[in-house]
């Protein structure tokens, strides 16, 4: 069944907004959101506007440095903004550049794993 634009976006929303919340249940202490459901459904809807508006174009200018990294550059773009969402949104603490690259990383395979069941459906 194909889905609509709206459905898609709710959808990445819903995901990215888990990847936060899972992450910080993995790196606890430095990721707090004040155990509010607010902070993660917010923080999760800045995070899949910053994902579809600014994430193409710092691709885009970075993709020399994406090619010469084989695609490891990625991670530190998913890190870039998650700092980027937090410092929009400051209910939403990351304590460091390390914790949102970890961060990254796990919102990244919750994302692959949600898809990957989504398209069997």
């Amino acid at each position: 069944m194909k889905q609509g634009p709206i459905v898609r976006f709710l959808v990445y929303w819903f995901v990215c907004g888990l990847g936060i919340w899972i992450a910080s249940g993995l790196l606890h202490q430095r990721i707090d959101y004040n155990n509010q459901l607010r902070v993660i459904i917010i923080s999760g809807f800045i995070l899949a506007i910053v994902n579809l508006v600014v994430k193409p174009i710092v691709v885009l200018l970075s993709f020399p440095a994406i090619l010469f990294s084989l695609g490891l550059f990625m991670i530190v773009i998913n890190a870039m903004m998650l700092i980027l969402v937090s410092i929009v949104y400051p209910s939403l603490y990351i304590s460091n550049f390390t914790t949102a690259l970890l961060a990254g990383m796990v919102i990244g395979l919750v994302n692959y794993i949600v898809s990957r069941i989504l398209d069997k459906e």
